[in-house]
């Protein structure tokens, strides 16, 4: 039976409670970087930052430190520590570090690595949710890749695997490993709520 179910699942497709979404459009808005210090070492092309924020658009990063090799947004690697907070439009990544890629001008991926990493995505009453040791997350493809002991929940149903993939623009989660899942029955609703039961046919006469 198990295997059975892994090799149905091998391209498994969960519908979690999300509007659709196109990937992350390119932004056209100049990134803001405001620290709370910073240490230029010239000789060593090291910046550090302390309590660091960068905007561009709707994606704002926050870390207690973040440490880059440059101010160049059109190619570079930024590693943040210590409460790394990665928010979008609809969606947050929770870690205890991150390494963020910028590619021409714009935020592109993350990589947070936590105990765990924590995912989650909101949609007006739509609800997505995951956890892993590392989560990795492609702005520009819409997709979002747990690792470790990964976990995500539609707030009702479960799924978890060593790895996940899940698509942020068509609301799947893909998973080539093997899975356990919880589908949680679905809420009756109250009495009160019942449609009234038909009445009893009238006698012939």
């Amino acid at each position: 039976m198990a295997c059975s179910l892994n090799s149905a699942l091998v391209a498994l497709s969960l519908a979690l409670a999300a509007a659709p979404a196109a990937a992350q459009e390119r932004c056209q808005q100049a990134i803001k970087l405001e620290a709370r210090s910073s240490d230029f070492d010239y000789q060593a092309s090291v910046l550090v930052f302390d309590q660091v924020a960068i905007e561009q658009c709707d994606i704002r990063i926050t870390a207690e430190r973040a440490r880059a090799s440059g101010l160049d947004f059109d190619d570079s690697s930024w590693e943040f520590s210590g409460t790394v907070r990665i928010r979008t439009v609809d969606s947050n990544l929770a870690s205890d570090s991150a390494r963020v890629r910028f590619s021409g001008g714009n935020i592109q991926s993350a990589s947070v690595t936590g105990a765990p990493a924590n995912f989650e995505q909101k949609r007006d009453a739509q609800f997505a949710q995951g956890r892993a040791r590392r989560i990795d997350y492609d702005l520009g493809r819409g997709t979002v890749e747990l690792a470790g002991d990964a976990w995500m929940t539609d707030g009702r149903n479960e799924i978890q695997s060593a790895t996940l993939v899940y698509s942020t623009a068509n609301q799947r989660v893909i998973s080539r490993e093997p899975v356990n899942i919880v589908i949680q029955p679905r809420e009756e609703a109250p009495a009160s709520q019942k449609p009234p039961d038909a009445p009893a046919p009238k006698p012939q006469e």
